[in-house]
């Protein structure tokens, strides 16, 4: 038997996007500090050493399963924002920007093992950078947070509900805003919120959010 072979869960194919997938299952429950070469090895069913195939280093594995959290977030948002069917084209604009905000709050409440991944510190090798040098896959780019935001934020001015003016910056604002919120609610002194007041809490965050764009 290879190095490779595996002695279970993994059977052919791409193994970096099993190790990947691994690291992603871990992290719901356990956050980054569960995403190990080791423990992704074993739920792969592949050696220890297979895995340095793929990932220079501890670091660079928590990198891309924090890539696919940050996907996940994505996803949740893309899935939220769709949800808007009104037919007034500037309430559809500032309802579809306010459905992104609170599934961005959501994702850190209900997978704070995910959320917490997608936004560590860890930063991919270099080599696995220059790997990368060709832009990430369509679904990457188009599930990007920040992206949507932007986007959204650009179609409220396009409506007309939003000035150019008020317009720039604005996505560094909305998303500090919509951060802090969560990391309050989920790892700070907000935790232990009684939940009758997380929701008035979240909407006067977001209502100053507006109130500096409107």
């Amino acid at each position: 038997m290879s190095s490779e072979e595996p002695a279970r869960g993994y059977h052919h194919g791409n193994l970096r996007e099993a190790l990947v997938e691994a690291g992603v299952a871990l992290a719901r429950d356990g956050g980054p500090t569960a995403i190990q070469l080791r423990a992704v090895s074993r739920q792969a069913g592949v050696s220890h050493n297979a895995a340095y195939r793929h990932f220079a280093n501890q670091e660079d594995l928590v990198a891309a399963v924090a890539e696919r959290c940050m996907h996940q977030l994505g996803l949740l948002m893309i899935e939220r924002m769709q949800v808007v069917t009104v037919r007034d084209r500037v309430r559809r604009a500032q309802e579809r920007l306010q459905a992104i905000g609170l599934a961005y709050i959501e994702f850190a409440r209900t997978e704070p093992g995910w959320f917490r991944t997608a936004f560590t510190s860890a930063q991919p090798h270099p080599s696995a950078e220059k790997a990368r040098e060709t832009p990430p896959p369509a679904d990457e780019r188009f599930t990007s947070p920040f992206a949507l935001l932007n986007e959204r934020l650009d179609e409220l001015v396009e409506v007309g509900a939003v000035t150019p003016a008020r317009r720039q910056g604005a996505e560094f604002v909305a998303w500090s805003a919509v951060h802090g919120i969560s990391s309050l609610l989920l790892d700070g002194p907000l935790r232990n919120l009684p939940e009758p007041e997380v929701g008035p809490v979240i909407a006067a965050v977001l209502g100053g959010v507006n109130h500096g764009l409107y």
